[in-house]
């Protein structure tokens, strides 16, 4: 059975990976809206970047619930 961390690093892995496609396809474009986009998708890694720099070994309670609300915000 996954642990609550567990379940937590798998969703926010799946969450990473999507943002880095989609950063992806938009660094190939130059209209000005696919570059504010690029932009917030690079903010939004940048931000996980912060909230993991230690590892996930190092996740306490209140990384843990910045980790869930970046999570699930758009």
């Amino acid at each position: 059975m996954l642990t609550a961390r567990d379940q937590l690093k798998d969703q926010i892995e799946v969450k990473k990976h999507a943002l880095l496609k989609s950063f992806a396809e938009l660094k190939a474009d130059t209209r000005s809206d696919a570059i504010s986009a690029r932009d917030k998708v690079k903010a939004k890694l940048d931000e996980l970047e912060v909230y993991l720099k230690s590892g996930w070994d190092k996740v306490n309670a209140e990384t843990h619930a910045k980790l869930d609300q970046w999570l699930h915000k758009d």
